[in-house]
């Protein structure tokens, strides 16, 4: 496997600025595999530079918005035979079970072009209301501009496409930032991109650190920054762009509850905290990593998580078996262990799990999948993001006891309930107070409809209409006959 030499600016491939690069090592073997540019901030002013001018100047933002939908099925249909080379690129570089990276890393970002597409064929542009004082009220909606988009690690395809595919449907320009640790399915994405012969400087992909990340956000050709990362950088990067009047989306972080309730199966339930609680080796900001049991059951459910995590298989991400994988990075591995180390001194009791590398494994950035019982909601492994397999089991006293556990975190993203009777599941998901709820599942970002977090989760929606609302601005036109 070997990376590029050249970054992807303005809508094609040039040389860096400066000769620094960034070197890409696979979490599994501890080795490097690749080697990127690692662009600087004359890059930066160079993409942001040829943005401006395709939004100010350019055809872009100016199509009839079914020729921009036309080019983003297109781009839907080079993406499909690509999804195996997907898949093993994001397993190589940032370690998910090959797995999950073909339905999720893979597949489902493919599927989302399409649906995105979809939302804007059926998307109201114009809309025409009686005006209250008499005149017509036409509501166009028009492209805010330039975004800096910034994506994490964790879900790299998926979230570049999230923000990508709805700003240029909107007729945007986009300056996307990969993280560094995953820039190898961002340059694929970006050769697809190229064969759509966009218009000049519609579309830079950078992938950089958080030097990068905050020259972007600070720079003043930037119209909306869009950022999925971690409450405390997106803190940093509401105040830039509040400071500058700037547009901004947050998706951050979460502590996601699953509330069992006492009616729920025991293992259907397991085997669903095994997708909702440690999807992608438990790196998801919607992870359900507290569990909410009932105590007149708790011994019970406990059994069945129990038996759910000593079944899982740990290893090579390319072993079809395989269930978990490593973190992405020695920094990120350390960090996870670090919060079982604190579970412990807390009081928590450590009932499978710890900070030893699993059995079997000899190298790479691998984390034992970890289950705490008798955890107090208070705890920091109660109400900090781990992002790691760490589950933490908190009991609870009656269903509203429950709702207030669930609610009492800083944290606002998604949650989950779990019982047969889908009524009552349904009456306890409307209390939650978090952005998304899953009903005997973790919530499935749904292409068509909105997603996003309250509270410490972020601002603002991505996907859907309301996702495609975030990247327009609305101006209302008033009209009267000439007399």
């Amino acid at each position: 496997m070997r990376g590029t030499r050249q970054l992807f600016l303005g809508n094609e491939w040039v040389d860096p600025r400066g000769a620094d690069t960034i070197e890409v090592i696979a979490p599994h073997t501890e080795q490097p595999v690749a080697r990127v540019p690692a662009p600087g901030p004359a890059d930066v002013d160079r993409a942001v530079a040829a943005a401006r001018a395709a939004v100010d100047a350019g055809p872009w933002p100016r199509l009839d918005p079914a020729e921009r939908v036309a080019l983003v099925r297109r781009l839907a249909e080079l993406y499909a035979p690509r999804v195996e080379e997907i898949a093993a690129l994001i397993s190589t570089e940032m370690g998910a079970p090959l797995t999950f990276s073909r339905s999720a890393h893979a597949r489902l970002p493919g599927a989302m072009i399409r649906a995105f597409a979809d939302v804007a064929a059926a998307y109201p542009w114009t809309e025409s209301r009686p005006g209250f004082l008499g005149s017509e009220v036409l509501v166009c909606k028009r492209p805010v501009g330039v975004i800096g988009a910034i994506v994490p690690w964790n879900m790299p395809m998926f979230l570049s496409v999230a923000k990508l595919i709805p700003a240029l449907l909107a007729g945007c320009a986009v300056v996307l930032k990969p993280a560094p640790e995953t820039p190898l399915d961002a340059a694929l994405l970006a050769e697809l991109i190229e064969q759509l012969e966009l218009p000049p400087g519609v579309v830079s992909v950078l992938p950089g650190d958080r030097a990068l990340g905050r020259y972007l956000v600070s720079h003043p050709g930037i119209d909306k920054v869009s950022f999925t990362g971690s409450t405390a950088a997106g803190r940093e990067v509401a105040e830039v762009c509040g400071a500058a009047l700037r547009r901004v989306g947050l998706e951050l972080g979460g502590k996601s509850a699953a509330v069992v309730l006492d009616d729920a199966d025991p293992a259907d339930f397991a085997a669903g905290i095994r997708v909702a609680g440690l999807m992608n080796s438990g790196q998801a900001c919607v992870a359900q990593t507290r569990i909410l049991l009932p105590r007149s059951r708790y011994g019970e459910y406990v059994d069945a998580l129990a038996s759910m995590l000593k079944k899982l298989v740990v290893g090579d991400p390319f072993d079809e078996a395989t269930q978990i994988g490593p973190m992405v990075s020695r920094r990120q591995q350390q960090r996870v262990r670090g919060y079982i180390e604190h579970g412990r001194r807390e009081g928590a009791r450590l009932l499978l799990g710890g900070t030893e590398l699993p059995n079997g494994v000899r190298r790479g950035w691998y984390v034992r999948p970890t289950l705490f019982v008798d955890v107090d909601n208070a705890m920091r492994i109660a109400q900090e993001e781990i992002f790691g397999p760490v589950l933490s089991v908190v009991p609870y006293d009656d269903e509203e006891h429950a709702v207030k556990l669930a609610d009492a975190t800083e944290y606002g993203l998604s949650g989950s309930v779990w019982t047969p009777d889908l009524d009552h599941g349904l009456a306890v998901a409307r209390r939650m107070r978090t952005g998304t709820v899953g009903l005997n599942q973790p919530y499935s970002m749904d292409p068509f409809a909105p997603f996003g977090g309250v509270k410490n989760s972020g601002l603002g929606r991505e996907f859907g209409p309301e996702g495609l609302d975030g990247f327009l601005d609305t101006t209302s036109i008033s009209v009267r006959p000439a007399p």
